[in-house]
């Protein structure tokens, strides 16, 4: 389309309208498509207020608008006027920590979140800051995939300090508003020690579980729904017992499942049934497992009758 100058200055005027501004499809209270629905939820978490803009409500903004940006698709995500991008390029710079710079004293201020360190964990953590340098004290960062890292290092000016079981605990405020009810504790076993971080708010994943584990969850009966995704051709070849073959009556036996009910997929080496997971995870179930090494593993280490291909 040819842009008039009227258009140029209602987008321009739109655009300017507020320090952030998303041109989307729906509102901010009901987005209508899941990219829409993904920067409104990082937003959420970051802004006390910013403005949107349905372009389905407005065919002239909506045609006008990639022509002004340049930018093909929506939602398109405005800052003090520049267009920072689309869902794919703004959930990338929230999960490293770069879209709140960009944002900068927009962001709300996070309230303080409660973190517990168990007494094991505040036991070990002290004896290495009497090991390090004076006046260090321990960091705990969770990033935007709410993977989370500790470490020892002097003290942040711009963070915000927690204290539990005794320690000084720095965090940015990012790692704030991810960090609320989290619980920092030291485990040691056979297989080594460690720290382990359990965090309530990380989003539900496909856990992935070894052929050994599968097997004492179905003998137990704490799992009884294990799904095969391969063909036809190689279940012909090799299957394991309790596992149901993944066709258009078991998608839709899953689907009037309830949402917390533990799930299994397998496949032949854990690539395909991953996927498989991946999609159910997509519809809200939070229990769901992939046979890490598929039926190939499954044969190696718990039923050798089962025949490998």
């Amino acid at each position: 389309m040819t842009m008039t100058p009227e258009l140029r200055q209602k987008l321009e005027q739109l655009v300017t309208s507020d320090d952030v501004v998303l041109f989307m499809k729906g509102t901010r209270s009901f987005p209508q498509c899941g990219f829409s629905a993904s920067v409104v939820n990082i937003l959420n978490t970051l802004l006390p207020k910013y403005t949107t803009v349905n372009i389905l409500a407005d065919p002239e903004v909506r045609n006008g608008l990639k022509e002004y940006s340049s930018w093909p698709t929506f939602p398109q995500l405005y800052v003090r006027g520049e267009l920072i991008g689309g869902a794919d390029i703004v959930r990338s710079l929230h999960e490293s920590g770069e879209l709140a710079k960009t944002l900068g004293n927009l962001v709300r201020a996070p309230s303080s979140p409660a973190i517990t360190v168990t007494p094991r964990a505040a036991e070990v953590l002290k004896a290495a800051l009497a090991e390090g340098s004076p006046g260090d004290v321990v960091h705990l960062a969770i990033d935007g995939r709410f993977e989370s890292n500790l470490d020892l290092g002097a003290p942040d000016a711009g963070g915000m300090t927690v204290q539990s079981g005794g320690v000084t605990l720095q965090i940015d405020s990012g790692t704030a508003t991810r960090a609320n009810g989290v619980v920092i504790d030291y485990l040691e076993g056979p297989s080594g020690a460690g720290f382990k971080i359990e965090n309530p708010n990380r989003p539900a994943q496909v856990k992935q579980i070894g052929p050994k584990e599968l097997a004492a969850l179905l003998e137990s009966g704490q799992l009884k729904e294990l799904f095969d995704v391969r063909t036809e051709k190689e279940r012909a070849i090799a299957q394991i017992q309790r596992a149901r073959f993944l066709d258009e009556a078991a998608m839709a036996y899953i689907d009037g499942l309830p949402k917390d009910t533990p799930i299994a997929f397998h496949c032949h080496h854990g690539g395909r049934s991953q996927n498989a997971a991946e999609h159910f995870l997509k519809k809200g179930f939070r229990n769901l497992y992939n046979l890490t090494g598929g039926i190939d593993a499954w044969s190696q280490q718990v039923d050798p009758a089962v025949k490998r291909y």
